[in-house]
């Protein structure tokens, strides 16, 4: 996405929860890899239209958080879509490096599996290497 977008319209269909949040999924728009989950609230969602680079709500920090800010590994928008009922947003997006704070390209990384939990995506960069810890 390259134009600044007004977010009146979807700002309007957002159903946004008792905490002033909607869920966000963030896929990678070419391969269709889903890389995390977050929230929004109003504020990211104008940001993110404005700025054409993904901006959350940090629950545990109340702040926003803008995606790769301290790790580098930020989301280009590509298109923003709202589902159905309203209350979660598809952030297709181009991911620079790894979606996961855990160093790995997306947060799914845990099966649940008959012979139980298992890892399926290896840490590509070390999480001290990516805060600078």
């Amino acid at each position: 996405m390259s134009a600044a977008i007004d977010p009146t319209a979807a700002l309007g269909l957002l159903k946004f929860d008792s905490d002033g949040l909607v869920a966000a999924i963030a896929q990678q728009h070419d391969s269709g890899e889903v890389l995390m989950m977050a929230w929004m609230n109003r504020d990211a969602v104008i940001e993110t239209l404005a700025t054409g680079q993904v901006c959350y709500w940090s629950r545990s920090r109340s702040r926003l958080w803008r995606k790769g800010e301290s790790s580098g590994q930020r989301q280009r928008l590509v298109d923003f879509r709202i589902d159905c009922d309203g209350d979660t947003i598809l952030l297709c997006v181009d991911q620079e490096g790894v979606a996961c704070h855990t160093g790995r390209r997306h947060c799914f990384y845990t099966a649940v599996r008959p012979e139980g939990l298992v890892e399926i995506a290896p840490v590509l960069v070390s999480p001290d290497q990516l805060y600078g810890a």
